[in-house]
């Protein structure tokens, strides 16, 4: 199930997965992939410039991760397009959450704007039984 917001003509939509294979419980140490889908419901070129996290911890701890692009990009994307790339998060304990925003660029006239990503959950499936 796909956790999904629009903002400024921009739809973001996250899926996550636990990965047991990267992770050790043992040592508070628990793995989670998200797979991003943007895509361009406007109608002008888009790029993808930054990304700012903020992810949260059960604990309560909470970090905050700031940088160029996306997995070494910075795509544009152009009207009806879109973008996917997968990527990790390792959290201290067996659930938590992230959310954040892209800075994105307007191509046609440089306008930046923030598109926001949705709170998901990263939750190991045996927290649900």
């Amino acid at each position: 199930m796909a956790t999904t917001t629009i903002t400024d003509g921009v739809k973001i939509s996250v899926e996550t997965q636990y990965q047991p294979e990267y992770s050790n419980p043992a040592n508070e140490h628990f793995m989670f992939a998200y797979k991003i889908h943007i895509e361009n419901l406007s109608d002008n070129t888009v790029q993808l410039m930054r990304r700012h996290w903020h992810i949260f911890d059960s604990n309560g701890t909470r970090r905050e991760v700031e940088g160029e692009g996306v997995v070494g990009l910075q795509p544009v994307i152009e009207p009806g397009g879109s973008h996917e790339y997968i990527s990790g998060c390792n959290l201290k304990t067996d659930m938590g959450s992230m959310k954040g925003t892209y800075q994105m660029v307007r191509l046609m006239d440089d306008m930046e704007f923030e598109a926001e990503i949705p709170q998901f959950y990263l939750i190991a499936p045996f927290k649900l039984n």
